[in-house]
Parts: structure tokens; C-alpha cells; sequence
């Protein structure tokens, strides 16, 4: 095993840290919670909408409430005072021997994650003399509020809703982040990521983890011998739709099962589309309703993936596609040849491999590659992001490792290192960064894929439907199911969900 990275030598002198098979199996019918807190390094990779997730809270009087008299959260006139605009972390030359800082998330604890997060952070700790403790907990999202209201958050939580950031931000209950530590992240982390949680032009977030959802999955060899190559634009990708059906090939297994969250794949498509087609402006206008969901290009958008989903291009393993298991039915089909392609994120890694498949570019092998667009890199994607509730030194310096390269070495190494105990050398660790710099061969080579993707990217979209609402999300579902099994029209499902909107 490789030599851990070790975090900064000096913090004096570095008011810039940085710079520059599968585990564990996941549900059969349940999405990804996004959280990596299902304890399988599979369900980690992005919120599906779910309540769990709390997207629910987001401009709810959890995102904003009041703390208590003597917390460490800022009131407007603390803003630029001790950190935000024009400010400093007061890093340069502060001592960090003996000081404390507390990290929650909802990366549980007894998971690879949680332990990979709590290692990573003692890398830094150790270093130097100071202590630093996580504490992952499912319910996490529920709690912070409740602690907010209290007067008792931890010092930094960490988010996989950047929403839930811009609404501790605006109720001034989170600080934002001095001037030092934004440069620092900045030059690891590009603008699209930094966009994420910067409101009204104040950063007030860090990225440290990257999920990546912009993939399609297939078989390198089985596309040598049909003569089709990857598609590079979207065009090529719909020319190639059309080509395989017309040789009688099927090109897509299609499923959007999910138990109680049945539709959340279609969802997917949509936000693919709608950063493809549109562009990024118009798609966090659109998240966050402010073009109407219902609006002709949205309905445009939804007539797409239908024709791409029609019956001649698609293998339904349940009998419909409504009724076929998003993960371990279409990971079936897809090893057993019974389609030559599925859109999925870097999750479904762990259902191909529950289903017999191997990963490389043999005969028989699996792979994936980046759901192209006709322009630009634009990819979807999840991730958790750090957020400040309390403003000294020590939590600063804490915050600017976690945007680190460093940091991102030191998880990896812990997190795949737990993983091939579970499941064998070179298992997937189920950590994802696009922070430059990055060691990556710590990571194995479907993963070093994924971060090149992720790393390119630009722009980022952030999961558009867990950003809404929870009864515009219930509504996203719902219709989408039944724009699927044809109970409804596209502009029909897209006037139903515009008038979910509270």
C-alpha cells in the first residue's frame, strides 16, 4: 500500500494548502441516496430526491432559522468582519497546536466513507497537533437545523445540497469564506464547482467530493465488432440510436423503477438534455423556477427522450419500462447483451459487477464514456460541499484541506483501502473528486475515467430535480412515470409539475 499523503508540513507558510471490481452491493429497487451513508460505497453518489435528503428543508425554516444568543453564527454586520469579502482566515502564522474543530455529515460513520472521512481528517490533525472530529449521521440534514436553532452547530457541515448552504447563507447562519481560503480552494477546484455555493457573488462553500452522473455504459469489444465507434456530439449519439436499430441491434436498456421514487432516471435524461440543449443559465433558471417548467424548450426536452426511448431502440427487462428495477435489471441486460447501451452515473459500477461484469476494453468487458454534447463538456453532477459555522482560524484552515488535493489523496487512499478489504484489490473505493492535482493512481482505471470527465468538466449542472422543492420532486416523479407509460402528454406532465411549484 502506498505511503499515505501527508497533509501540510507547514500551515505558517501556507495560507495555500493544495493547488495544484466494486465494493459493496447496493439495494436492488431503492435509488442512490446520495449521501454514501447507505453503507455501500454504491449508493454514494447523488440524491434521488427523497426526503432523506432533505430537499424538503430548502427555503423551509430549516434552511433559515435564527441561532441562539451566544452562537458563532454571524449577524449581518459580522459579514467582512472576520471573514466573507476583502477578508482574511488569520491563518498566517497561527499556531493550530490544541485547538479543536467538529465536521458533521450525513457519511455515516460506521461506512467506508464516514471511516475514510474521519482518516483523512486525522492526516491533517496529526500534522499538526490539533484535533479534528467527525460525526456521520444519516439524519444529519434533519438535525443541522435543529442545531442551528440552538446555538449549537458543529463547526463545519457538510452538505450533499448546495441548496441547503444557500439557505444557512442567506438567513446568515453560516459564514462565508475569507478571501485566502477562496483563493486556495479556487485553484484546485474550477468555477463551475466554486459556483455551486457562491450566492450573490460571496462564496460560502467548498467542494471536496464529486459524483459523477454524465456516463453511458457498454461493451468496447462488442463495438469493434458492429463497426460503431463512441459518439462525440450529441448528434453522433442520436445517428448512432438510429443506426444500431436499423441493423437490428437493440441500443438501450432502459428501466426507471425505483420502489417509491419510480421516474428518478427519466429525471435524469431531462437534465442531461436540458444542459445540452439549453445551457447552463438556463438550466439553474429553470431548477430554481425561475423559467417555468412547463416552458416549450422543458417540453421539447421530455419529446426527446421519448423518441430516443422508443420501442424499436429500447430492451425493458421488467416488460415496461415503468416496470423494469433501474439498477440490477438493466445491469443484467446490458452483460447479457441484450442491449448495446445504458446512461447511468458512476454508481452503476457496482450493479455491473453484482451482475457478472468485469471492467476493461476485452472481449465481454465493460466500460463507460461521457454523454456527449454538441458543445462544451457540460455533465451532471452530485457531491457534498463543506460549509463554515463558526469562524476562527483552526476551522478555516480545516475547510481550505477539505478543497485540497491533499485531502482528496488522503481519502482515496483510506476509502480504497477499506474497499478491497470488503471486496478485493483494485475494488472501486466509491469516492469521486475533481479537484486538480489529485494523486490518481490511487484511484483504478474506471475511476481515473471518471475523474478525467469530471475534471473537464464545464459547465457543471448539479442535480436539477433534488434542488426543487420536494412536492415539485414527488411531481417530477409521478409524471414522469406517466409520461412514460403514456397516460399523459409531454406538455400535460410539464404543466402538472409547473403547478407543483409552491
Amino acid at each position: 500500500m502506498r505511503k499515505r499523503t501527508r497533509g501540510l508540513s507547514l500551515l505558517a507558510a501556507a495560507t495555500m494548502i493544495g493547488g495544484a471490481a466494486v465494493a459493496a452491493t447496493a439495494s436492488a429497487t431503492a435509488p442512490p441516496d446520495g449521501t454514501e451513508a447507505a453503507s455501500t460505497e454504491a449508493a454514494g453518489t447523488e440524491a434521488m430526491g427523497t426526503e432523506a435528503m432533505g430537499t424538503e428543508a430548502m427555503g423551509t425554516e430549516a434552511m433559515g432559522t435564527d441561532a441562539a444568543a451566544g452562537s458563532d453564527a454571524p449577524d449581518a454586520g459580522a459579514i467582512g468582519a472576520g471573514a466573507g469579502r476583502g477578508s482574511d482566515s488569520g491563518l498566517d502564522g497561527y499556531d493550530l497546536a490544541g485547538t479543536t474543530v467538529t465536521v458533521s455529515g450525513v457519511e455515516e460513520n460506521t461506512t467506508n466513507e464516514g471511516q475514510a472521512m474521519q482518516e483523512a481528517l486525522n492526516v491533517f490533525a496529526e500534522e499538526h497537533g490539533m484535533t479534528i472530529t467527525y460525526t456521520g449521521v444519516r439524519s444529519f440534514e434533519s438535525d443541522i437545523g435543529q442545531q442551528v436553532a440552538g446555538g449549537s452547530p458543529p463547526d463545519i457541515g457538510v452538505f450533499p445540497q448546495p441548496g441547503r448552504i444557500a439557505g444557512f447563507a442567506a438567513s446568515g447562519d453560516a459564514f462565508p469564506l475569507p478571501d485566502d481560503v477562496v483563493a486556495a480552494v479556487g485553484e484546485v477546484w474550477g468555477d463551475s464547482w466554486m459556483a455551486l455555493t457562491n450566492v450573490d457573488g460571496t462564496q460560502f462553500g467548498v467542494p471536496f467530493k464529486a459524483d459523477l452522473k454524465s456516463l453511458v455504459w457498454y461493451k468496447p469489444a462488442r463495438f469493434a465488432e458492429l463497426g460503431y465507434e463512441v459518439p462525440t456530439t450529441l448528434d453522433d449519439f442520436t445517428a448512432l440510436l438510429e443506426q444500431a436499430a436499423a441493423d437490428g441491434n437493440t441500443p438501450l436498456c432502459v428501466g426507471i423503477g425505483s420502489e417509491g421514487a419510480t421516474g428518478w432516471p427519466f429525471t435524469d435524461w431531462i437534465e442531461e438534455l436540458v444542459l445540452r440543449n439549453q445551457g447552463i443559465e438556463f438550466y439553474n433558471q429553470w431548477v430554481a423556477n425561475e423559467v417555468p417548467f412547463n416552458s416549450p424548450e422543458i417540453v421539447a426536452d421530455f419529446d426527446q427522450v421519448m423518441s430516443w426511448w422508443a420501442p424499436e431502440n429500447v430492451y425493458a427487462a421488467g416488460g415496461s419500462i415503468a416496470g423494469t428495477a433501474f439498477g440490477p435489471d438493466n445491469a443484467q441486460a446490458l452483460v447479457d447483451d441484450n442491449c448495446l447501451m445504458h446512461r447511468q452515473a458512476s454508481f452503476f459500477a457496482s450493479f455491473l459487477a453484482e451482475a457478472g461484469g468485469t471492467f476493461g476494453t476485452e472481449e465481454g468487458q465493460l466500460d463507460s464514456f461521457y454523454f456527449p454534447a454538441n458543445e462544451g463538456n457540460p455533465t451532471l453532477v452530485g457531491g457534498i460541499n463543506a460549509a463554515a459555522f463558526a469562524d476562527r482560524p483552526e476551522v478555516w484552515a480545516v475547510m481550505q484541506y477539505l478543497g485540497s488535493a491533499e485531502y482528496a489523496s488522503a481519502r482515496q487512499e483510506s476509502q480504497a483501502a477499506l474497499a478491497a478489504a470488503d471486496s478485493g484489490e483494485g475494488a472501486s473505493s466509491g469516492f469521486l473528486t475533481a479537484a486538480d492535482g489529485v494523486d490518481t493512481s490511487l484511484f483504478n482505471e474506471l475511476e481515473q475515467g471518471f475523474i478525467e470527465i469530471l475534471l473537464n468538466a464545464d459547465p457543471v449542472g448539479f442535480d436539477g430535480s433534488d434542488a426543487m422543492p420536494a412536492e415539485v420532486n414527488t411531481a417530477f416523479l409521478t409524471q414522469a412515470t406517466a409520461f412514460v407509460n403514456g397516460e399523459v402528454d409531454a406538455q400535460g406532465a410539464t404543466d402538472a409539475i409547473e403547478a407543483a411549484w409552491p
